[in-house]
């Protein structure tokens, strides 16, 4: 579902990645779904997109994910593999819950190109702080 009004919100306080371009697309029960538009300012010296960039969209669609009903998770460990050169000008990441414990939370981010092809997976571990 769309995101609502209040979420939106509360994420635009997530400065690093929002004043980056990411933005919410979608919610739903420890899921996510943002996007980036691929700018110059996203690629290195070779032309590709940056890795921080895939990673940077992935930690954001991570952080909504396990924040967006109930404010308190951050990551204690997050591990990405790039698997490929994104083509096209547009990033889409979706996190799923994999586990949802009583303090400790399991997500798999995985990071596309405007084509849907897989360009890089991003496992992390959520902290419930509260």
């Amino acid at each position: 579902m769309k995101p609502s009004e209040e979420t939106v919100k509360l994420f635009e306080k997530d400065r690093f990645a929002t004043d980056n371009g990411a933005v919410i697309e979608e919610v739903d029960d420890h899921y996510a779904k943002c996007s980036l538009r691929v700018e110059a300012r996203h690629r290195n010296a070779m032309g590709a997109v940056m890795g921080g960039a895939y990673f940077t969209l992935a930690d954001f669609a991570f952080a909504v994910a396990a924040n967006w009903q109930e404010i308190g998770t951050v990551s204690l460990n997050s591990e990405i593999a790039y698997l490929g050169t994104a083509k096209g000008d547009r990033l889409t990441a979706e996190a799923l819950c994999v586990k949802n414990g009583r303090t400790t939370s399991y997500y798999r981010i995985e990071v596309r190109d405007e084509f849907e092809n897989l360009a890089a997976v991003v496992n992390t571990t959520g902290y419930k702080k509260a």
